[in-house]
């Protein structure tokens, strides 16, 4: 008897949709709560608080609605066997198409057909070829994206000489950091949201500062403190770590797919009496769902433990008040939740919640002291 695929997967679906709307409820108790964590009472403004919470449950209202709507949708898409029904006529459409070079829909199967070829041709090596292709794609992209491509869309100019240039220059040659050039990019145009990042190979870095990081800091310690977080992820190879764990996700990826793209009985439980390749990646997907939550959660929890380390690494500079103070001015800023739930933030939260990251800031504090 063949494996139920396509029910195991809309299992998954179903468990994995009540277990984050558990969750999803938890938080929206946690941004309903009509005060201030403890740690944060005299620290964010009650105007700023009460924004923020608006916003936040706002937002949560949203997606309760969001999620339910795409369960539907996506359970009911598999279940009714509506994605062979529209291959089937997808097909009887370019039958009638009328066979001109210019259609788009036979320039799409041109494409399929030379994918098609290429596994062909690939072999037991096309998993290699495929993963060597996007390393070399990733990495032109880390090359060209921030030269070539960002300024189509950003102004960006270089930070004028003054105090807070001088501050940044001497941190970065403190810490060996190869800093070339250094840019203003005018973020403002599309959000209000703070930022700073940098970027460049070997000896040829770069640091860009948002603007908008500029105008909500209250002075320049603020700015630097960000600054010693980021150039923290650089020191202690976080970047590099996470650049290496992507690529072996990748790698997996592409093999995973490369095991299943032959079996019959996968296809045939989604409804399937031909294995086209587009379809097999879209049925793949669905596959390995189950695996992406908790690589995503792994990922999640390596992230917020490399948060917590560059932090401290500011720390460590003499930046613990001025990191303190940027981290609350951007929480304020950003409209940020302020009270989260423990659970909620562990399972969807990158970077740690702002009353967790303050707390370990102090308790740096006191080690030192």
């Amino acid at each position: 008897m063949a494996f139920p695929f396509l029910e195991a997967v809309i299992g998954f679906m179903i468990l994995m949709y009540n277990f984050e709307t558990y969750l999803d409820f938890r938080q929206h108790a946690a941004l309903k709560l009509p005060t201030l964590p403890k740690t944060l009472e005299g620290v964010i403004s009650q105007e700023k608080f009460e924004k923020s919470r608006a916003y936040c449950l706002e937002r949560s209202n949203f997606h309760f609605v969001h999620d339910f709507v795409t369960l539907l949708m996506d359970s009911g898409i598999l279940f009714y066997r509506i994605l062979p029904w529209f291959w089937k006529k997808s097909g009887d459409f370019v039958v009638l198409a009328g066979l001109n070079a210019q259609n788009e829909i036979l320039h799409t199967l041109a494409f399929l057909a030379g994918m098609m070829i290429w596994e062909q041709k690939g072999g037991a090596y096309l998993v290699i070829y495929l993963w060597a292709f996007m390393l070399v794609l990733s990495l032109v992209m880390m090359t060209i994206y921030p030269i070539l491509i960002a300024p189509l869309f950003n102004k960006f100019t270089p930070l004028p000489e003054g105090q807070l240039r001088e501050k940044i220059e001497k941190l970065a040659s403190s810490l060996e950091f190869p800093l070339k050039k250094l840019f203003v990019v005018d973020g403002s145009i599309r959000s209000s949201h703070s930022n700073a990042y940098m970027y460049g190979f070997f000896k040829n870095k770069r640091i860009v500062l948002y603007d908008t990081l500029i105008q909500q800091c209250t002075n320049d310690e603020e700015i630097v403190a960000v600054l010693a977080h980021e150039l923290g992820h650089w020191k202690l190879n976080h970047s590099v770590y996470l650049f290496i764990s992507t690529q072996i996700r990748m790698l997996l990826h592409f093999g995973g797919y490369a095991l299943l793209r032959n079996s019959s009985s996968l296809f045939l439980s989604f409804g399937f009496d031909t294995q086209p390749v587009i379809i097999g990646l879209i049925i793949f997907q669905h596959t390995i769902t189950p695996i992406q939550h908790l690589v995503h959660f792994a990922r999640n929890l390596v992230s917020r433990a490399f948060e917590f380390q560059a932090d401290a690494f500011a720390k460590k500079l003499g930046y613990a008040s001025s990191l303190r103070a940027s981290l609350v001015r951007l929480q304020e800023e950003n409209l940020s939740a302020m009270n989260t739930d423990p659970w909620y933030s562990a399972y969807h939260y990158s970077h740690p919640p702002l009353v967790e990251r303050l707390a370990a800031i102090g308790e740096t504090d006191k080690k030192a002291d």
